[in-house]
């Protein structure tokens, strides 16, 4: 800095007063700038050469390649004369690359320390018995994505405040760095899933963990090329993360309501209003815990509960228990179905749920087993192919089981009219596909 400060001066003083009092072909300002520069260069040589800590490495990068260049150089009284001597660099460039990768190493070795130690900070703070922290009434762990982010971020800016090559050197380096890391972090969370289940902050510590693939996704997005592959190996690893959280939350709501659903079939849809407002009451208890959830991923959460009330009712329909062979049974089954599909969208929705897209095959099928012309029957399968295009005959032939009063030839007529109309692709949100008919 002594040495900057002083030429930097001196050198003006020549500009200023100095140069005019030789004649031109002298170049006088030459002469000084060289004696000058030359001095600097090698006392910055001898240091390079010594043994240097790491903060003595990056002071004396960032001279080399930025504040002798830029600061001194191009200073607004010096720039012109500057311009015309060519002194050329601080350091010769064999020994500024080996400074460069002594400097890239120890950063990319620091970075993956620290992230490391900050994992195994955030997996014992799973084995304390303590409630997350909520910060605006949701569980989570913020500092852990604050400070990996961070540290990622940090090391690319003071790498690049150097050189943009010695910034982008680093930053193709540390690429690998948060997908590594989301990696080990998703194994972490896997094994205090399975086997910390009698912890007493079990659910908190799982939707905190939710929660905290929030901060990492909206960096991700935003800071990441499409075309980049870690971006596509970062989001994969969140949404595993997240769906595997999602599964053990719902999992004992899951295992309630499966014998609930069984009285559908037992109670041959008699009681359908009281088995589905118990379902709500039960579904109703759990939603609550889910509140501490950020608002994406309560969305998420609610549209997969939404999804699995509807697909198990759908269930119930397909499992070839009721058979009716009047019109008049089959229009009173309709209107419980129908019944039960609205109390069921409209807790859905009071809740949050986006999931519009499900909202009308309770209906639909509700329709189909009204209908009793052949006609209308078969055009009301074909919108429900069109809206559902993974239902497949073997779904269609369980349900119409319900239809007794169809005679073998109208069936077959049925389910060939299916075959013809259902895509061949599959949804991005998938119902029927997930249901398995015995």
């Amino acid at each position: 800095l002594h040495m900057g400060k002083t030429m930097k001066e001196d050198l003006t003083v020549v500009v200023k007063y100095i140069k005019q009092l030789y004649p031109p072909e002298l170049n006088v300002f030459s002469t000084y700038a060289e004696l000058y520069h030359n001095y600097f260069a090698s006392q910055a040589k001898k240091n390079a050469e010594s043994h240097l800590e790491d903060k003595d490495i990056y002071l004396l990068l960032s001279w080399v390649h930025n504040i002798y260049p830029k600061d001194m150089r191009k200073d607004h009284v010096l720039a012109e004369e500057l311009e015309k001597v060519k002194l050329g660099s601080l350091l010769p460039s064999s020994l500024s690359k080996e400074l460069e990768k002594k400097y890239l190493d120890s950063e990319e070795a620091t970075i993956k320390n620290s992230l490391s130690k900050c994992l195994d900070k955030e997996i014992q703070r799973w084995k304390e018995d303590k409630e997350p922290e909520k910060l605006n009434g949701h569980f989570q762990s913020e500092l852990l994505a604050i400070f990996v982010i961070q540290s990622i971020y940090s090391g690319q800016k003071r790498a690049k405040d150097i050189s943009m090559a010695v910034g982008e050197e680093l930053s193709h380096r540390l690429s690998k760095e948060l997908p590594a890391f989301l990696k080990s972090y998703k194994d972490a969370f896997e094994d205090f899933k399975e086997k910390s289940k009698k912890h007493r902050y079990y659910k908190p510590i799982l939707i905190a963990n939710i929660n905290n693939c929030w901060n990492f996704r909206d960096y991700t997005e935003k800071n990441m090329a499409e075309k980049d592959d870690n971006k596509a190996s970062i989001l994969s690893t969140l949404s595993d993360i997240e769906n595997s959280g999602f599964d053990m939350l719902l999992q004992q709501l899951f295992a309630q309501l499966k014998p609930i659903y069984k009285k559908f079939t037992e109670n041959k849809w008699d009681s359908s209003n009281e088995i589905m407002n118990e379902i709500i009451k039960t579904t109703s208890k759990h939603i609550s815990d889910f509140r501490t959830l950020k608002d994406p991923f309560y969305h998420a959460i609610v549209e997969k509960i939404h999804a699995h009330l509807v697909k198990e009712y759908i269930v119930r329909l397909l499992k070839r228990k009721v058979s009716l062979k009047t019109p008049a049974q089959q229009q009173n089954l309709a209107q419980h179905i129908s019944k039960n599909a609205a109390d069921l969208e409209a807790f859905c929705t009071s809740n949050g749920s986006q999931a519009t897209w499900l909202n009308s095959a309770l209906p639909k099928l509700a329709e189909i087993i009204r209908l009793q012309d052949l006609g209308a029957i078969k055009i009301e399968v074909a919108t429900l192919a069109t809206t559902y295009p993974d239902i497949r005959k073997k779904h269609l032939e369980a349900f119409l089981y319900i239809k007794a009063n169809l005679s073998r030839s109208e069936l077959k007529s049925v389910l060939g009219y299916l075959a013809d109309s259902t895509a061949s692709t599959l949804p991005v949100a998938p119902l029927f596909s997930n249901i398995n008919v015995s």
